[in-house]
């Protein structure tokens, strides 16, 4: 008879949550039954991964209308930092949940902290084990990019509401770390950090499904530097190095924008600090821009690429923490030579060394080299590849998370 793990968590498919939504698909093939609790947003990002269970959504902003949702969202946020209104009514879905038929352990997935309170209270409740997957945590971001929607009203009061907000989410987040039976979170600083609220911390990476994300020899007529995604803030993603090094080839006369382009998919605020950056660096000719891609649509584009691009910056000081994303790993996946541009010097810099997957630059002649070396490769071939570790690789499986995942809940169970 299959285990049933209440999995409650702030996204999940068809909206962008896809750990969790990975991790559904596979638990079910090791003995484990999933069931969902989230919040309903308006987005399919992922609509391909959302059959993989059952799943409760709850829907705080019912309003079509664009302007009342805002307004919507705008009270809901005041009445949950006042009053913890969204962990109240998932906490009130939970208990319908679990009545209807009991759950063995609950496994709550956030970014930032919503919803640990409800699943601390649900845990209690039916005295089952809580573990707490945190996939984000504030601290590893530069500034205030851990919120998604801008208050603008006065800079002072901006500032005011935000810091409380932060002050009062850490202090919720660390007292149900404190409570949980286990964390698991996805990068080894991520793993440092949480060990000093509790130490039983266990450390399963994010990753790619190798049903979807696998090597193609795909031929191109141009050679095309690819990133997909957003870009918080230029000091959690610096491109300067790429546009430097983009500059110094063609100054050199090595590249032409006949045939190098860098394609940008990324979201209307992204394009626009790009498109300024670019001209600021004088390379906008070698520039594309597209809009955001669904997730099915994301190996293809990959693996028609000839450099996949990772934009962070050095994790020292005021820089990123342990930012070792999705992307990363589905760009591993493919076989494609991955240039990361500014190098965290830290985990993630590590590992595409350790996986021998592209190159983690420093400096803008390691840029600049690396490029040159694989637009030598594509034009010789019309296509570029990798040869990683492959064992190394494997270890980063969504099949092989689910497996992890698995092992540390029959560990509560039992």
């Amino acid at each position: 008879m299959k285990k049933r793990v209440l999995i409650i968590c702030d996204l999940f498919p068809p909206s962008f949550g896809p750990r969790m939504g990975y991790l559904c698909k596979y638990l079910k093939q090791l003995g484990w039954e999933p069931v969902a609790l989230t919040e309903e947003l308006n987005d399919d990002t992922f609509s391909f991964l959302s059959e993989e269970c059952e799943v409760r959504r709850v829907n705080f902003f019912p309003a079509s209308n664009k302007t009342l949702r805002r307004v919507q969202w705008f009270f809901v946020f005041i009445l949950d930092f006042l009053f913890g209104l969204k962990d109240a009514r998932f906490y009130r879905e939970a208990k319908r949940l679990h009545r209807k038929e009991k759950f063995d352990l609950v496994l709550c997935s956030t970014y930032r902290t919503f919803p640990l309170g409800a699943a601390l209270k649900t845990a209690r409740k039916f005295g089952i084990p809580l573990i707490s997957d945190l996939r984000d945590v504030m601290e590893q971001y530069t500034g205030n990019e851990f919120i998604s929607t801008s208050f603008k009203t006065i800079p002072l009061l901006d500032r005011w509401i935000v810091t409380s907000f932060r002050d009062k989410s850490l202090r919720q987040r660390n007292r149900v770390l404190r409570y949980s039976d286990w964390l698991v979170t996805v990068s080894p600083w991520h793993v440092e950090l949480l060990k000093q609220y509790n130490p039983n911390v266990v450390l399963i990476y994010n990753g790619f499904d190798p049903e979807v994300f696998y090597p193609e020899q795909i031929a191109t007529d141009k050679f095309y530097v690819t990133y997909t995604g957003r870009i918080l803030s230029l000091s959690m993603r610096d491109p300067s190095l790429l546009f430097e090094a983009v500059a110094l080839l063609a100054g050199e006369k090595k590249i032409a924008p006949h045939n190098f382009r860098v394609r940008w998919f990324v979201d209307d605020a992204s394009e626009g600090v790009l498109k300024d950056e670019a001209e600021k660096y004088g390379v906008a000719d070698y520039m594309d821009f597209y809009g955001y891609v669904s997730a099915n649509e994301v190996p293809a584009v990959l693996n028609g690429s000839s450099v996949l691009l990772l934009l962070t910056n050095k994790s020292s000081g005021d820089g990123p923490k342990g930012l070792m994303t999705t992307k990363f790993f589905e760009s591993i996946a493919v076989k494609k030579p991955l240039l990361c541009v500014r190098s965290d010097e830290s985990y993630l810099e590590q590992a595409i060394y350790e996986i021998k997957a592209g190159c983690s630059a420093r400096t803008v002649n390691e840029a600049a080299d690396f490029l040159m070396e694989k637009y030598t490769e594509w034009k010789a071939n019309g296509y570029t590849s990798t040869h990683p570790d492959n064992e190394a690789l494997n270890r980063f499986s969504r099949k092989e998370q689910a497996t992890q995942f698995s092992a540390l809940f029959g560990r509560v169970v039992k």
